[in-house]
């Protein structure tokens, strides 16, 4: 059975699934919420919702969780290149496709990158324009731009 809950953050409401002891899902207010999920606030859950929350104030740049999101193949090699990508730096989709040896991808690299069932846990946000432009993420641009700016000025710190 898939357990979810939401919870409040500093960038609003934050919905999270598991099932199997494993982070299914995350979605941003009603997006993509699944729909065999029943509402059970599991230790799991806290767990990860203490490590969005420490994420979000700049005290976590790495996640420790185990993460179980549903796809093809294609999609598991472009999300684990997603994860791979370190905090406060960003990638194009061009470098993602190149990174998983299809370099010819861009495309299939940003609709993989938009079906990612746990977003900021596999942070697709890190992605960008080929141009250097902020380009799609179902929070929203602002948001985006406030995760990446968030990343950037806790990397500064770090360096000070």
């Amino acid at each position: 059975m898939k357990n979810m809950s939401y919870f409040q953050t500093s960038i609003g409401l934050i919905g999270i699934a598991e099932e199997d002891d494993m982070i299914t899902n995350l979605w941003f207010q009603i997006e993509r919420k699944p729909n065999d999920a029943v509402e059970n606030r599991t230790d799991l859950l806290i767990e990860a919702s203490t490590q969005l929350t420490e994420y979000l104030s700049g005290k976590r740049s790495m996640f420790s969780l185990p993460l179980a999101p549903v796809g093809t193949p294609f999609m598991f090699k472009v999300w684990e290149s997603l994860r791979a990508i370190p905090y406060g730096q960003t990638r194009s989709y061009g470098e993602i496709a190149k990174s998983i040896g299809a370099p010819g991808a861009s495309r299939a690299v940003g609709m993989a990158n938009n079906r990612n069932p746990i977003s900021i846990f596999i942070p697709c946000h890190r992605v960008i324009g080929s141009n250097g432009k902020l380009v799609g993420y179902l929070g929203g641009l602002d948001l985006k731009e406030r995760l990446l700016e968030l990343e950037k000025r806790n990397c500064r710190k770090t360096m000070d």
